[in-house]
């Protein structure tokens, strides 16, 4: 049976599961589904009502995140053998968070709407600390309704709420957030692999940069995790490269060049097969560190 105020989750991943906590906090009734039969026992012990499949999400809320890892895992989730809109009746809603392509979120809100479901994407930004401390951005764009109903929730897990005009641009935005924070930490883990081999301190380093012309959040954040070794991720060389392909993709379909996002790319699949793939971006220091024969840190 519906509960009609009830959230519905799919996906418990890093970013899924602290938006989860956050909601499940801020006293909202979570209906939540995972591929890993773990992550949906934890958040039953939460407190939040455990669903067999998205399908059966459906039958249990009205409204429902998706925040899964692919284009391909979201079409799953949607549209598959036992995805939401096999019992999605009109009226549901559903928010894409998930950094996927705009092409697709176009294609599947068409879909959606013609069974009276409504469909927005609303990507976010921020990394898992941000989520965690459900301090978010969020890039709202389609159905202006569709977005009020989600409110609520973007209030809870998100600072930044932007509503971005029509179904897909709110995903173009989170395109072009994530070429310029990808290509920004490639330049940060080489300024830090030369600035080190010219025998600089690196924390004396980063903190010159931190005053200088050369600062930026990507300095930021990773200079620090770099010189740590800190490279837990908090996004994966994986999800970069998938977003990358993304960031390409929608380059050509648009013919813009796309050089240093191009280039970028290759760097994160040196290391996704230096065996980081599983790793912080910060990791990226790694390859240079080989590339460049500096000499091996702990």
């Amino acid at each position: 049976m519906i509960d009609l105020a009830a959230i519905g989750i799919i996906g418990l991943g890093a970013m899924g599961g602290a938006m989860a906590r956050n909601l499940l906090a801020a006293g909202k009734s979570l209906v939540v589904y995972d591929i890993d039969p773990a992550k949906c026992d934890a958040f039953e012990r939460l407190g939040a009502t455990r669903a067999a499949s998205p399908a059966d999400v459906a039958l249990r809320a009205r409204r429902i995140i998706c925040m899964v890892e692919t284009t391909a895992h979201v079409r799953q989730v949607v549209e598959g053998a036992d995805g939401i809109v096999t019992s999605a009746t009109p009226g549901h809603r559903i928010a894409c968070m998930s950094t996927i392509a705009p092409k697709d979120i176009k294609e599947m809100q068409a879909a959606l709407e013609t069974k009276g479901i409504g469909f927005i994407d609303a990507p976010v930004s921020g990394g898992t600390e941000r989520a965690i401390a459900g301090t978010l951005s969020i890039f709202a764009s389609g159905d202006a309704e569709v977005i009020d109903s989600f409110q609520d929730v973007f209030d809870v897990v998100g600072q930044n709420v932007f509503r971005l005009g029509g179904i897909g641009q709110g995903t173009a935005v989170k395109l072009v957030n994530n070429m310029l924070m990808q290509v920004n930490a490639v330049a940060v883990a080489e300024a830090m692999a030369l600035g080190v081999k010219a025998g600089i301190d690196p924390q004396t380093l980063y903190e010159v940069v931190k005053v200088s012309t050369g600062y930026s959040v990507a300095w930021e954040m990773r200079a620090p995790r770099m010189i740590a070794r800190d490279f837990r991720p908090g996004g994966t060389m994986d999800i970069s490269y998938k977003d990358q392909e993304l960031e390409t993709a929608f380059g050509k379909q648009l013919g813009v060049p796309m050089f240093l996002a191009a280039v970028s790319q290759q760097v994160y699949q040196l290391g996704r097969n230096m065996g980081f793939a599983k790793e912080d971006g910060s990791a990226l220091i790694k390859v240079y560190e080989q590339l460049g024969n500096l000499p091996p840190r702990s």
